[in-house]
């Protein structure tokens, strides 16, 4: 189970390797391809490793304007963890449709993975930033968790879960609120670190976490 993608993944035996970043290039005009199904730009569903509302593994740049207007969109570094930049595009920042677009070539011909979802974005079986422990739990049953206070702090591992089919397309992860970080610090101290904690661990249920980041990949698994 990888914990987020770079290259090919960011993961390489639980600590990812920081890839420089590349120089922006302007995209080459293309054709622009419609939303395949009408409403794709805004029903907010993420199909990890399919589409996320009309984006696919084959929407470029132009493709992306001609889904949401140049208006709603931003070129910026996206932080990757670690220290980690790479230029990509931000569509609808600051909104609860907000998701960034981090490319998988200078001429931003296909995205590599997509990052930084505002809340009305949601997999299928509902969860998606801004879900409770307990809406994790219902959907997940027992899982495993890295510990927190880390870039990666917090990743569920989906190997074995109801949602496996997703490993190595779809990162989720959690963590407490700074008010039960003060009420439970020393729950919240136990849990801290790149080692993985059962979801069984009372001190979960302390700190009640919730998710705080998705990450989807376009990338074929390494």
């Amino acid at each position: 189970m990888a914990l987020v993608p770079l290259a090919a993944c960011q993961l390489q035996e639980a600590r990812p390797e920081a890839q420089p970043s590349e120089p922006a290039i302007p995209a080459e005009p293309s054709a622009a391809v419609a939303p395949s199904v009408p409403g794709e730009s805004s029903d907010g569903l993420v199909i990890p490793g399919e589409r996320v509302g009309p984006v696919t593994a084959q929407t470029s740049r132009a493709d992306l304007a001609n889904f949401y207007g140049e208006a709603a969109l931003s070129d910026r570094p996206i932080s990757l963890g670690e220290g980690s930049t790479e230029v990509g595009t931000v569509v609808n920042s600051g909104t609860d449709q907000q998701f960034a677009v981090v490319w998988a070539d200078a001429a931003q011909s296909r995205p590599r993975l997509i990052k930084d979802f505002g809340p009305a974005w949601q997999i299928p079986e509902g969860l998606g930033v801004g879900a409770s422990y307990a809406a994790v739990q219902a959907v997940l049953g027992d899982f495993d968790l890295y510990g927190f206070a880390w870039d990666y702090g917090g990743t569920i591992v989906l190997e074995g879960t109801a949602l496996a089919q997703y490993d190595n397309a779809l990162w989720l992860r959690l963590a407490p609120s700074d008010g039960a970080i003060a009420a439970h610090l020393e729950a919240y101290e136990a849990m801290m670190g790149d080692e993985i904690f059962a979801s069984s661990d009372p001190n979960l249920t302390m700190l009640a976490p919730s998710v705080y980041e998705m990450v989807v990949s376009f990338d074929v698994a390494p």
